[in-house]
């Protein structure tokens, strides 16, 4: 079992455990929100701002790459000076960069802000693993983590349709401002929940910060999660071959990384990420590849669903939002049952759920082409609300099965580094299907291009499935942690 090397918590026994879970899903719901809501708002940006196509790709796409940068150094942070402390600061840079954004007067201070506020995403996110990790234990962890599930699932696939709600209310000129706006008011009542209800922990002199937080290492993971996503965010702006060139320094940094941690560990030092996670914690490498590869497929969708309800049948923002919401029910209502089944069933349950998700995928690739223009939204909801139900039952029992070894005192950088390979496919996924849409497009139609486009997400879900299948062979019995207190493995 990894040994840690961050100082014990000290934190005290938390009366009420499931009212702070409640006020770090209800803002992480909010910041995750962030990264499909502005896809319905891209029209609207473009018609206020008078922005360019490359300004607005930066506004979408900017965010996810700085969210990926800061994800493993905030869970560190968290896990060393406290989470309660780095979840207030994130949230309060987040609420402030979400003003900023809303109150942009041109194309570049949007751009800015958005590269802040996904910053300052990145050191609150890793606090609602880590906060998991540290409240609840046993089959408690399972549910609670089945409601962090439910928060991801539901926020990604409930953006389209805030944001039309929000620019419907707002106008077409200035709709937008309120998909960021609305941040505000929320975040300041999360930081006054999150000062009463979440636990607090004895404070961490500046040299014992400096010594249990890799810097070096931070900066050589931020060198690995930029020459990948950067090339991704930028040729979709401006496609510049010559931007895939960074790709050559992604083994140079990681071979940098690891022997840098690995250096550390030998030293009896405090590395970012103690890299022992990935070879003897069972189920925490395949549990990151399995979640990078279903977001490949997952994240894009929405991007794509956008351009075509919107840009090919006419659909206002509201509409489009509209008619994505099968996806979010399914989701939502497997969500927690799958949290409390994982416990019991392990891999099994990401099996079935990766299975219903490619069911979905294919039968929207089969259907979408064959139906009438003015029925394909109805003909949507069932594939989608299948995929939505799979989906549910695909990423909260990945985070139970993922953490579920690791040592509760480092559950803030083993969660950012669960989220940076969601955040890196994430925009992978985004960028690959908005692609295949756009080519497919101009050559056959809106039809067959969202057909090529499902197909593609369903051959990501059919790699995931074979990874959880993988895993579920290897590891039958994975999930007994689950019953076991973590404090054995702290």
């Amino acid at each position: 079992m990894v040994v840690d090397t961050a100082p014990a918590s000290s934190s005290p026994a938390v009366e009420h455990p499931w009212r702070a879970l409640t006020v770090t899903l209800l803002v992480g719901f909010m910041s995750l929100l962030d990264v499909t809501i502005v896809n319905v708002a891209v029209p609207s940006i473009e018609k206020g701002l008078g922005a360019s196509p490359e300004t607005v790709q930066w506004v979408v796409s900017g965010y996810a790459l700085t969210f990926g940068l800061t994800l493993v150094a905030g869970g560190r942070l968290g896990d060393v000076v406290g989470r309660r402390r780095m979840f207030l600061i994130g949230l309060a840079g987040f609420t402030l960069t979400s003003a900023l954004a809303g109150a942009a007067w041109d194309g570049p201070s949007i751009v800015v802000a958005r590269l802040l506020q996904g910053a300052c995403a990145g050191l609150l996110t890793p606090q609602n693993t880590g906060l998991i990790q540290q409240l609840f234990t046993g089959a408690d962890r399972g549910r609670a983590f089945g409601y962090f599930g439910t928060t991801v699932g539901v926020s990604a696939a409930s953006g389209p349709l805030i944001g039309g709600l929000l620019i419907e209310a707002f106008g077409p000129d200035d709709g937008w401002r309120w998909v960021f706006l609305v941040n505000v008011p929320i975040g300041v009542v999360g930081m006054v929940m999150a000062t009463r209800l979440l636990p607090r922990q004895r404070p961490t002199g500046a040299r014992n910060v400096a010594r249990q937080v890799d810097v070096p290492g931070a900066l050589l993971l931020g060198a690995v999660t930029l020459s990948l996503l950067l090339p991704v965010v930028e040729t979709q702006a401006s496609p510049d071959p010559r931007w895939w060139l960074l790709l050559l320094l992604t083994p140079v940094a990681t071979w940098l990384f690891l022997r840098r941690e690995r250096r550390l560990l030998a030293q009896d030092g405090a590395p970012l990420l103690d890299v022992r996670l990935f070879t003897e914690v069972p189920g925490f490498a395949s549990g990151i590849a399995l979640g990078s590869v279903y977001f490949c497929g997952f994240a894009g969708i929405w991007l794509v669903l956008a351009l075509f309800f919107q840009g090919e049948l006419g659909y206002s923002a509201l509409q489009s939002g509209l008619s994505v919401m099968p996806f979010a029910i399914g989701s939502a209502a497997t969500s927690v049952v799958a949290g409390r089944l994982v416990a019991r069933h392990g891999r099994r349950v990401t099996v079935t759920g990766l299975s219903l998700v490619v069911v979905g995928f294919v039968s929207l690739a089969v259907v979408l082409p064959l139906v009438s223009p003015d029925r394909v939204a109805l003909w949507a909801a069932l594939p989608l609300l299948v995929a939505g139900i799979g989906s549910g039952a695909t990423i909260s029992p990945n985070f139970t099965l993922t953490l579920a070894e690791v040592p509760p005192r480092m559950g803030g950088a083993a969660g950012g580094a669960v989220q940076t390979g969601q955040r890196i496919g994430t925009a992978v996924g985004a960028a690959l299907l908005a692609a295949a849409y756009r080519v497919t497009l101009e050559r056959s139609g809106a039809e067959t291009a969202t057909a090529v486009t499902f197909t593609t997400s369903a051959v990501f879900a059919v790699v995931a499935l074979v990874i959880a299948v993988r895993e579920l062979r290897l590891h039958p019995f994975g999930s007994e942690s689950l019953d076991r207190s973590p404090a054995a493995s702290g």
